[in-house]
């Protein structure tokens, strides 16, 4: 498996960063960075469906199906991909899906004086090729600082 760390310190509780991060409405800003019109249909609670989703360059739904692992409130939340959506229809089997599935995206929120680090690590494939590493460092860099902003207003 290949792993990928981020990690940024926001000047926040763990509450507010939790919040931030994962609330529909302010998830949306924050994750214009990987692809505008982001969002999310499903909650975070354990066990449960989330579908990641966006538009294309079409206009096409696409993005991840994906399961809640593990869900710890203002302490970790680990995600698995179990496939695609594709032209709005979820894929979990065949080539299209075997991509993704089984990687684990994981957020964890530590409080120190007042202030979270978040990490986030990013566990997948093997068959991830350089080109979409590279994406997924630069998107996850410019995603971090925007939650840092918004989770740092008052």
């Amino acid at each position: 498996m290949q792993k990928l760390n981020h990690a940024i310190v926001i000047n926040a509780p763990k509450e507010k960063v939790w919040h931030t991060m994962l609330d529909l409405d302010t998830y949306k800003i924050w994750t214009e960075a990987f692809a505008p019109g982001s969002s999310y249909e499903g909650d975070w609670s354990e066990g449960s469906k989330m579908l990641f989703i966006g538009p294309d360059e079409n206009g096409n739904m696409g993005g991840m199906v994906s399961q809640i692992k593990e869900s710890r409130p203002y302490e970790f939340v680990s995600i698995e991909y179990k496939g695609v959506v594709k032209d709005g229809k979820e894929i979990i089997t065949g080539e299209e899906a075997k991509e993704f599935a089984g990687s684990l995206e994981n957020y964890t929120f530590k409080e120190m004086d007042g202030k979270t680090e978040v990490i986030v690590d990013l566990l997948g494939s093997e068959g991830i090729d350089e080109e979409l590493k590279q994406y997924f460092q630069d998107s996850w860099k410019k995603a971090l600082q925007k939650l840092k902003e918004l989770a740092e207003k008052t």
